[in-house]
């Protein structure tokens, strides 16, 4: 059993809770998350099974997208609505000009600090190891990409958000900073994750009722479909089941004419065989003519 499950996570279960859960609907040990979500946070969580796993650090690097619940009038040690305010409630009056600019000054790449509650690591320990007992660290900050924040709707300390960040973006940071930007403070209070990478939630399963999770796994073959496809014969599954290179003749189809980060390896079925890099591509030394060849790096058959 090897693919990608969709889980739309509700809210109170870690997410290795919800891996647990799944290894024991889907009766194997070989799950792996593409990226946690809080406890108090719902929506999509992209689990790895059997095979798919060796495929995990490719499959979080992508977008996501989130439904934020963001409180105005006070800041938490947490950034979020399980921390402890870290000063009284403060009157909200913030103008609609104030906030439309406060928002727009968060489009873009810039450096974001972590929480201080958060898995990042200082010398080797998570950060909320060290907050928990109480040790102050410096957290150096990370460079993130926020590529639309958008307000859906507005109450009297409360804003509905739609956000759409780079892999690495604290969401709870970002409620954090924008009620330092505000001068109100402010703290998520609601996050809902609709999108990661290529999974949405249309096609997540509830992770309350897991009963259809084997019929609803993402195939190997519909993985990483942004990566160009090649294909191999007999002959070419034989040379990536030994992981040796493959050279135009020993693929049907596909082979890059110019160099590429990284192509799937297909047999004829459309069965993914492999992930490989290119080699060899471009003039080799002193103008001599070099042999371009795909290097099998992922393989996912024996």
């Amino acid at each position: 059993m090897d693919g990608v499950l969709v889980v739309d996570k509700p809210a109170g279960p870690t997410s290795h809770d919800i891996v647990d859960r799944v290894r024991r609907a889907l009766g194997t040990k070989r799950v792996g998350h593409t990226g946690t979500l809080d406890p108090f946070a719902t929506g999509v969580l992209a689990l790895c099974v059997g095979r798919a796993t060796r495929l995990a650090r490719f499959l979080t690097a992508g977008e996501k997208a989130y439904r934020a619940s963001v409180r105005l009038g006070f800041a938490t040690t947490t950034d979020d609505l399980t921390g402890d305010p870290l000063a009284p409630a403060l009157a909200v009056d913030v103008s609609e000009a104030q906030l439309v600019e406060a928002l727009a000054a968060f489009i873009g790449t810039f450096d974001q600090v972590p929480p201080a509650f958060s898995a990042r690591q200082v010398g080797g320990r998570r950060l909320y190891e060290l907050a928990r007992r109480g040790e102050a660290v410096a957290r150096a900050a990370t460079p993130v990409t926020i590529h639309a924040l958008e307000l859906l709707a507005r109450g009297s300390d409360g804003l509905e958000l739609d956000v759409r960040c780079s892999s690495g973006t604290y969401v709870r940071a970002l409620a954090r900073d924008l009620g330092e930007r505000l001068g109100t403070g402010a703290h998520l209070s609601a996050l809902r994750r609709t999108r990661s990478g290529a999974f949405d939630l249309s096609q997540a399963v509830s992770g309350d009722d897991l009963s259809q999770a084997s019929q609803r796994l993402v195939p190997l073959s519909g993985l990483l479909l942004d990566m160009p496809a090649v294909r191999v014969g007999d002959a070419g599954r034989r040379l990536i089941s030994h992981g040796r290179e493959l050279d135009a003749e020993a693929v049907l189809s596909g082979f890059p004419q110019v160099p590429v980060e990284r192509v799937r390896l297909l047999d004829e079925q459309g069965e993914l065989l492999a992930l490989a890099v290119t080699r060899g591509f471009g003039p080799g030394e002193s103008g001599l003519p070099r042999f371009p060849t795909l290097h099998p790096d992922v393989v996912l058959i024996g």
